[in-house]
């Protein structure tokens, strides 16, 4: 294993454990963060030279827990309150105080999830501070999957983490009568946390299957913490549906490939099953988290009919189209709109499709699947010249090498 593997392997098998164990020590979620950052960045640097170490989340642990010492000797000197000496004490008095009495949440990621999302903080914070922290990823990819910019979402982050260092909030787990008040904004981090997965970033790695698989195991150990609700049931159902077709997302060269050219013999029968089962299963009534399970419950029906659907001839468009038409009212999201566009385009044709893209570049800026959608439609319309630019100006916002091959491997088909 080269030194990045090894880099790659420690950041998606301890980054979230490191945070946790550090806050649950010193309580402080800000120089936690911040120390598990600079461990990493010490191991690229001494790892190439000394060799990657046998236990690499012991090595990064004790790296950081130097750094968050460090820290705390600096900010004793500053107040100049207490001697050096006491450091050691003031450290144990805040893990004393940051003890986790979280016993009923038995699971350390699901645990660290429910501790982010305190009701202090604003929800969409919440939200982005948890994806930080919890799944470790970068400000970038947090922004692209909330839709907004890089230094919006740095400023949102450097708010919430400053929130909580300030304002004295206990970094714990609620009362397990108390977990159904998180429950929504917990949710969204798991689906979040899944789609981030499927949503290529900068780097060559197209998917994040491990994100999947993770999501998953989360939202089971939570049905059976929180059993009968209707937004972990359906949204499990979802991402089962979802994930059930990961073997058959890319061909041997690594290269994506689309829905309707995918094996399907390949995808995942038993979660295909499971996951309509849950579905079937879903109550009638709303529920306590009304709102948000409909959303997950109107997206898994959508991927249950790609699912079940024998061939891609055999899909049926005009039920997805309304579907979406459904979720569209629901939610406003203009991601919404385009994937409405695409089915509507496929039920009743191209030029239909098109007419819901207006204003899409707006709502959506910076976003290249607007403009790769509109041009596979004005293809499809036989608007080849249009069709041309907008590729091009795909291609001018994919930052994913895989996506960006794709979508210079259709422009050239157009030639």
């Amino acid at each position: 294993m080269t030194t990045e593997d090894a880099l790659d392997d420690a950041w998606r098998s301890h980054w979230s454990r490191l945070i946790g164990l550090l806050i649950g020590q010193f309580g402080r979620p800000d120089l936690a963060e911040d120390a598990v950052s600079d461990a990493f960045e010490s191991a690229a640097r001494h790892w190439p030279d000394d060799g990657v170490p046998t236990n690499t989340g012991a090595w990064l642990l004790t790296a950081a827990r130097r750094r968050i010492l460090d820290r705390l000797r600096s900010e004793a000197v500053a107040r100049r309150k207490e001697p050096l000496m006491v450091v050691d004490d003031e450290m144990r008095a805040a893990a004393a105080a940051a003890e986790d009495p979280g016993a009923h949440v038995a699971d350390d990621q699901l645990r660290l999830i429910f501790a982010c999302c305190h009701p202090a903080i604003a929800p969409d914070d919440r939200v982005a501070l948890t994806l930080r922290f919890v799944v470790g990823l970068t400000t970038t990819e947090i922004g692209r999957l909330l839709l907004v910019q890089e230094s919006t979402m740095a400023a949102r982050l450097t708010r919430a983490k400053k929130r909580l260092a300030s304002s004295g909030i206990p970094f714990a787990t609620p009362a397990a009568s108390r977990l159904d008040e998180r429950l929504d904004v917990v949710a969204t981090v798991v689906y979040l946390a899944f789609t981030s997965g499927y949503h290529p970033g900068d780097g060559a790695v197209p998917l994040r299957v491990d994100l999947g698989d993770e999501a998953i195991r989360l939202l089971r150990v939570l049905d059976s913490l929180l059993p009968g609700r209707a937004v972990v049931r359906s949204l499990l159902a979802l991402l089962l549906l979802q994930h059930s077709r990961r073997d058959s997302r890319l061909d041997a060269a690594g290269e994506l490939i689309l829905l309707p050219d995918q094996d399907r013999s390949r995808w995942r029968r038993d979660e295909i099953t499971e996951g309509v089962a849950l579905l079937s299963s879903l109550p009638s009534a709303p529920g306590p988290h009304g709102r948000l399970a409909a959303e997950y419950r109107l997206q898994a029906l959508i991927a249950a009919e790609h699912a079940t659907a024998p061939t891609s001839a055999d899909t049926r468009w005009s039920v997805i189209a309304d579907l979406y038409a459904r979720l569209e009212a629901l939610t406003g999201s203009p991601v919404v709109r385009l994937a409405r566009a695409v089915a509507v385009a496929e039920a009743s044709g191209p030029e239909d499709g098109l007419r819901l893209l207006e204003g899409l570049d707006d709502a959506l800026p910076r976003h290249h699947r607007v403009p790769a959608v509109r041009a596979e439609l004005l293809a499809r319309a036989g608007h080849a010249s249009a069709a041309a630019d907008a590729y091009r100006a795909a291609l001018a916002l994919v930052t994913n090498p895989t996506e960006r091959a794709h979508l210079q491997s259709r422009l050239t088909a157009l030639a």
